[in-house]
């Protein structure tokens, strides 16, 4: 099968420059490589977002990436991407009316609004994962949640198929109005030979470890910080970890760091916060096995995906009870959920997980067989290329559900 993914969002050989531990076009270059391996040719075509790239590379055994130049070569801000659709869209019809792929799969919303475009008068299905959705964004401006909804419910009721992350984001296109049988819930994968529980260990320093993957930045992601620094005066002895942001040199110009320091020093746990500024994608697993135990305090986790990572390393997942860590996370089994806003039961559960080594064990091995064989990308590829196949059978009424 001839497999288009759409990435509008950016190229996988671009350097990420954001924080994010995964950043979207890791996961779209991942998929890529796995279907390959199943024995299909597939093409990224994404958006050219550095000046050093080529107009077209092989980045692995059936794979090939197409820069698209549709807007400055530079990586843009989710925002910023709609204005670039058209010229996305253009490029993407000129080489699809040529040679048409069997499927198309668009990630991000503006990628399904090129795609759609392209495939005018093509009989050509596709497939829309949104990976977050605008009615789960906090919105400066409600004239620009309104647009992006409107244009996410046009996409997602014109694709053959949509793809959630999660059950809750299903849940939430049912509501949009999007029909139940054209959702399939597959979720985020993760590189289970990169993450697992074998491997190189960061340093410790004999207390118990918490880890926080997050960039510091502002806004929401500074505020589940603050909860965490706070909930580490709840939990004596253990330290608090904080991995992301800007590069460790760096970090003493930052102001979120400036803020949380401060923070510490007046709960009295400055002598037990860590921040290890960004973390390079190898050395994430290492710091992963070297953790008790994962916390986050999100409120809102669309893919969940450093929480898997963690999982397959052997490290539980202490969390709020939200979009993919509600999945991903067995409550009791491979870690501990709370509901959001109760960061003193979070702090409280994780004492209790610390004062009992057996069980946090128990849950480390339980995490790491839930994630090999729920989460490899291996499996998510299969799950997915079952949507790719059903769309293309023209009597196709129907989807069936991936299950947990």
């Amino acid at each position: 099968m001839r497999i288009a993914l759409v990435a509008h969002h950016g190229s996988p050989l671009t350097q990420a420059t954001s924080q994010e531990a995964f950043p979207p076009a890791a996961g779209v270059a991942a998929h890529a490589r796995a279907l390959a391996k199943l024995g299909h040719r597939v093409t990224i075509y994404a958006r050219r977002d550095s000046r050093g790239l080529p107009g077209s590379a092989i980045v692995g055994p059936g794979v090939t990436v197409e820069h698209a130049a549709a807007g400055p070569p530079a990586p843009l801000a989710p925002g910023e991407l709609a204005g670039q659709v058209a010229e996305f869209g253009d490029y993407l019809a000129q080489r699809w009316h040529r040679n048409p792929p069997d499927v198309a799969h668009a990630y991000f919303w503006t990628s399904g609004l090129a795609a759609l475009a392209a495939l005018r008068g093509l009989d050509v299905p596709l497939v829309q994962t949104f990976g977050t959705l605008g009615v789960a964004k906090r919105w400066p401006r409600p004239d620009e949640q309104d647009g992006r909804i409107r244009l996410e419910s046009c996409i997602a009721r014109s694709a053959r198929a949509v793809i959630a992350s999660t059950a809750a984001e299903a849940a939430e296109l049912a509501r949009m109005g999007v029909p139940r049988v054209s959702v399939m819930v597959v979720p985020y994968g993760v590189d289970t030979g990169q993450f697992t529980t074998e491997g190189r260990v960061a340093k410790r320093n004999g207390r118990p470890r918490l880890l926080a993957v997050a960039p510091l930045g502002g806004g929401e992601g500074l505020d589940v910080l603050d909860v965490l620094v706070r909930a580490l005066a709840r939990v004596p002895g253990a330290e608090l970890v904080i991995a992301g942001g800007p590069t460790r040199a760096q970090l003493g110009k930052d102001r979120a760091y400036r803020n949380l320091t401060h923070l510490a020093g007046r709960f009295g746990v400055a002598d037990r916060l860590v921040f290890t500024g960004k973390v390079a994608p190898d050395d994430l697993a290492a710091l992963l096995r070297s953790a008790d135990l994962l916390v986050s305090a999100a409120p809102a986790d669309p893919l969940g995906a450093v929480a898997i990572a963690s999982m397959a390393c052997g490290t539980p997942v202490a969390a709020c009870s939200a979009g993919g860590l509600r999945d991903a996370v067995l409550d009791g089994t491979t870690g501990v959920l709370v509901p959001p806003g109760r960061p003193d039961l979070l702090a409280r559960r994780v004492r209790l997980l610390l004062a009992s080594p057996v069980r946090l064990e128990a849950f480390g091995i339980a995490a790491a067989d839930r994630a090999r064989a729920r989460y490899s990308w291996d499996r998510i590829s299969r799950e997915t290329l079952a949507v790719y196949q059903r769309c293309r059978r023209p009597a196709a009424t129907g989807l069936v559900r991936a299950t947990s």
